[in-house]
């Protein structure tokens, strides 16, 4: 027990970057899908340029944040096994293996967008960039509030929250395709 709260804290610290580089890679994605609507030239020149930035941002910072996180997160496990024992912690690792995946479909994309292979669309991309946001706020949520009663609000609120972010994506495509056709 002695080391839990320095192996806590790296996860924390962890966890943050692993977010921020989920968080931004997606945002890569739907500005390099959108480099398909510019000319030729252009076009590949914006989209070689976010191979390389999505390259660097996946394997210097977001891979390596991942790792460090699942490893740290093991780590506590292993110094307080305890915490197996408590079911906000098995709801908890369902939330993080809902990340996981999450994460290897965007590495997915990633090898998908090198190779030319545009199957998703921006507005998808915006759509699937709040995947990690409801994840990241259904485990805080699970590991703050830690009962039962209270993951029935915090699902409630989470629901809520998805609606809320569903809509604002929506919003936004309409405004910018309004904005997109008063310029013409």
């Amino acid at each position: 027990m002695e080391y839990y709260l320095y192996i806590k804290s790296v996860h924390i610290i962890f966890v943050v970057s692993w977010m921020a580089g989920l968080f931004y890679i997606v945002r890569l994605f739907v500005y390099h899908i959108e480099a398909n609507e510019r000319p030729a030239e252009e076009r590949a020149l914006l989209q070689k340029q976010f191979q390389v930035m999505e390259s660097k941002l996946w394997n210097i910072i977001t891979v390596p944040a991942m790792l460090l996180t699942v490893a740290s997160g093991i780590g506590m496990i292993l110094v307080n096994p305890y915490l197996l024992q408590m079911n906000w912690m098995l709801v908890k690792i369902g939330f993080v293996a809902g990340l996981l995946i999450y994460h290897f479909i965007c590495q997915r994309i990633i090898r998908q967008l090198k190779e030319g292979d545009f199957r998703w669309t921006s507005t998808q991309l915006r759509f699937w960039n709040e995947g990690a946001t409801i994840l990241l706020v259904a485990i805080v949520f699970t590991v703050v509030l830690k009962t039962a009663i209270d993951w029935l609000y915090g699902l409630a609120g989470l629901f809520v929250f998805i609606v809320v972010i569903m809509s604002a994506v929506k919003i936004y495509k309409y405004y910018r395709l309004k904005n997109s056709s008063n310029k013409v």
